[in-house]
């Protein structure tokens, strides 16, 4: 039996695993992923679908003023380590200098750099999942749907299957590069992003999860080293790199690769994985890019 948010009655509501989230669509929303998950965050908020999509429509805006704002290239981070690169991107993808892969790379990644360094000037943006990793879903989504004339309805969807990815590795591993390491943050975003724009490109739920494994696959063991303790080096261009790594997964699995382990499988090594990393590389600025001398030498700038 469903209830009117959606949700079989007597559930859990959230959805720990990756198993669970694509049993329920199967079983209970007709094979529609982005329909499971959005059902899930109104049971659990007590908001009606309406309000919820409302609520994603609101993240969506800001998450198009972060890119425009990143991309006039006049903000500065307050240590003026970061800045303007998204801009220099974005203007890339209109001509002027050589483009690999395309104009739309450029724009995805440049989006991704200038949400980041709007965050890094203290600008607002939408933590997806986190501050430090909030260009990767926008930067992979966005741009895309905007080349391909695709809709706010398509893309609030698109968000709710990255909000559903990203509460697993949230339940099940971490969301904290002070616990994880940097890919609790942009490793879980480039996952999100995968899952979304997979299906926002017609991907079914199973391509959706293996875009998802594919994403984080490559990003386990990514350590959280910035310079200074502050959210700018390298944290600004990991976005970008996140942001490759999203389209990367999302392509490969439309194209119909299947990662050989399950999601719930990545997640349980990111889990263990972050657990095995020094303090040193766990947001602490005492190891990694945050102790090379060209570390030292930028903070006494």
């Amino acid at each position: 039996m469903i209830n009117t948010a959606g949700t079989k009655e007597g559930a859990d509501v959230a959805y720990s695993s990756f198993s669970s989230l694509l049993a329920a669509t199967n079983q209970d929303f007709d094979g529609d992923i982005a329909a499971a998950a959005l059902a899930c965050e109104a049971e659990e908020s007590g908001e009606s679908l309406a309000e919820v999509r409302a609520r994603f429509a609101t993240a969506l805006t800001t998450m198009r003023e972060a890119i425009r704002r990143g991309a006039v290239g006049d903000l500065r981070s307050h240590s003026n380590m970061t800045g303007g690169d998204g801009a220099k991107l974005l203007a890339a993808a209109n001509g002027g200098v050589p483009v690999i892969a395309g104009p739309l790379f450029a724009r995805a990644i440049g989006s991704a750099i200038a949400v980041a360094e709007v965050n890094a000037a203290m600008g607002r943006i939408v933590a997806a999942p986190t501050a430090g990793a909030s260009g990767v879903v926008p930067g992979t989504l966005i741009p895309v749907a905007d080349a391909g004339g695709i809709d706010d309805d398509a893309l609030i969807d698109a968000l709710a299957v990255a909000g559903a990815i990203g509460a697993i590795f949230a339940a099940s591993a971490t969301l904290a590069g002070a616990a994880g390491g940097c890919q609790a943050e942009i490793g879980t975003g480039a996952s999100m992003a995968a899952g979304a724009l997979c299906y926002m490109l017609g991907g079914d739920a199973r391509q959706v999860g293996h875009a998802a494994a594919i994403a984080m696959q490559g990003q386990l063991g990514l350590v959280c080293d910035p310079v200074g303790g502050l959210v700018e080096v390298p944290c600004v261009m990991r976005n970008l790199t996140g942001t490759a790594v999203a389209l990367a997964g999302a392509q490969a699995a439309l194209a119909g690769v299947e990662f050989p382990l399950s999601l719930d499988d990545v997640v349980y090594a990111a889990q263990r994985v972050g657990a095995s990393l020094p303090p040193s590389l766990r947001e602490t600025a005492r190891g990694g890019l945050a102790v090379t001398p060209g570390a030292q030498k930028l903070l006494k700038k």
